[in-house]
């Protein structure tokens, strides 16, 4: 575990001396304490999701739905979606597979000689991190945290150990919900992983109606300029710098290799041949999908999309073997979303399902209430920090979609909003909490052998710069779009 020193905030900062450096200074001193205060009372995510849970269903209660009614629609609702929950679990596993590979270690390792300083492999960290999370939310946390050690172990850069953690985590705190592997936005382009009940409120929403449009990759460019810019201003200079050493961690290479065989039945293990028969295999169903249809469409897929990673990481992995060993090394990151999902399905369920006696579910009452509150000038203000405060009590990572997609969507079809920019400021703001939550940091601080607390002075000031930003360009590009009526598979 990292040996923090005495005064990290000063360190961290720069010289005291230099009243430049005396907002930063502030700022992080607030966000260690604030993370502090979190890691002391903040119990786990699931405890969360089954508050959520309870509150749900006292809801429905409350708008007088029958108790049989609720419980049977959590218990329909729970199982409802394992095929997403499933999808999920191999986002994270294909990019664990993937950034983990012999290949990719030895890019790595080429990536961290390019920055000359501390302070621009800083910047740089941040750059690679965010374009890595457009493709794979799962490969830019490891992708990350392999850089970093990678660019620690370079004694001639003297870089901030802690910030460079912080950079890595850019990917997951401000622009993965705007790339591929955004669940909401996959969620709602495979009407297969939609519950029926979603699906007649919804339609299918493709991703050229939201992470393609050019408003939301507006956005996502705006949001890496300025994220790799704080990053690199915020990162103290040589001389105050926290390096890896002075903190006490280890960043000695990873390696890969793999026993050899020792009996005549490991031999296929150890050799590619099954590799690239199933490479080949996998490969022309892939290449089929591609040919059949748009890109937009086939990458929007969350089958196709998977099967690419798992694919691409066997090949890259060469062995069965290395491959399979890196597979059980990603499995601990899946439980959160195995045992998580499926109740996310099941507040869904109890949402929409029971009904009282005037035929009002607590997700059409949730709806009334919005519309309201709500014109369609302001639903984008109003989505966007409701979407940020809950993302913050339950670190879901795209999850907590199923529990506010119906009515969220409803009211966005009362008051005539672009249904795929809802879906788009509900991510884009989604992803702000995670600056701050320690949830989401821990696979990232396990690699570094960090502490959340460690990195979260940092991303606390991209959090003060990212929230009027982006909920400014959610409300002032919501005025770019026109409303179309859901489109039914």
């Amino acid at each position: 575990m990292a040996t923090t020193p005495a005064d990290p905030v000063q360190n961290a900062g720069g010289a005291a001396s230099d009243p430049s450096t005396g907002s930063a200074r502030s700022l992080e001193r607030l966000g260690v304490r604030f993370t502090n205060w979190a890691e002391r009372w903040f119990p786990d995510a699931f405890i969360f999701v089954s508050i959520a849970v309870v509150i749900v269903a006292l809801g429905a209660l409350t708008n007088g739905a029958p108790p049989a009614a609720i419980a049977k629609s959590f218990g329909d609702g729970f199982w409802s979606l394992i095929p997403f929950t499933m999808q999920m679990v191999f986002v994270t596993i294909g990019g664990y597979v993937v950034a983990t590979s012999p290949p990719m270690q030895a890019l790595i390792e080429r990536l961290a000689q390019v920055p000359k300083t501390g302070r621009g492999a800083v910047g740089f960290v941040a750059g690679a991190t965010m374009i890595s999370s457009f493709i794979s939310w799962g490969l830019s946390l490891i992708f990350g945290g392999l850089l970093v050690r990678a660019l620690a172990r370079r004694t001639d850069l003297r870089m901030d150990y802690r910030a460079a953690g912080a950079a890595a985590y850019l990917g997951l705190g401000a622009t993965w919900a705007l790339g591929l592997s955004s669940s909401a936005a996959q969620l709602q382009a495979n009407p297969a992983s939609l519950t029926k009940n979603l699906l007649a409120i919804s339609g299918v929403i493709p991703f050229s109606e939201t992470i393609f449009l050019w408003q939301s990759m507006l956005i996502a460019a705006i949001l890496f300029v300025v994220s790799v810019a704080i990053a690199y201003a915020s990162a103290p200079r040589r001389e105050t710098a926290v390096t890896a050493e002075t903190l006490g961690v280890p960043v000695a290479r990873e390696t890969s290799d793999i026993p050899p065989a020792r009996q005549p039945g490991e031999w296929l293990e150890h050799s590619p041949i099954l590799t690239i028969l199933l490479v080949v295999i996998a490969g022309g169903w892939i290449v089929q999908e591609f040919a059949r249809q748009s890109w937009i469409v086939a990458i929007s897929n969350l089958n196709t999309y998977n099967l690419l990673f798992l694919t691409l990481g066997l090949l890259l992995h060469w062995r069965p073997k290395r491959f399979l060993a890196a597979v059980a090394k990603s499995v601990p990151a899946t439980a959160g979303i195995l045992i998580q999902y499926p109740l996310y399905a099941a507040i869904s369920g109890m949402l929409t399902g029971p009904k009282n006696a005037a035929g009002t579910s607590a997700s059409d009452a949730i709806t009334h209430a919005f519309v309201s509150l709500n014109t369609a000038g302001t639903f984008p203000l109003t989505m966007g920090v409701y979407s940020a405060i809950l993302g913050f009590f339950v670190p879901s990572g795209g999850g907590k979609w199923l529990l506010e997609a119906p009515y969220v969507l409803q009211a966005a079809n009362e008051l005539k909003v672009h249904l795929g920019w809802a879906v788009m400021i509900y991510n884009a703001a989604e992803a702000l909490p995670n600056l701050i939550n320690p949830f989401w940091m821990l696979p990232l601080v396990g690699i570094l052998g960090l502490k959340a607390r460690d990195i979260v002075g940092f991303s606390f000031l991209q959090l003060i710069v990212h929230l009027p930003l982006v909920l400014f360009l959610l409300w002032a590009l919501a005025f770019t779009l026109t409303y179309h009526p859901p489109v039914m598979p």
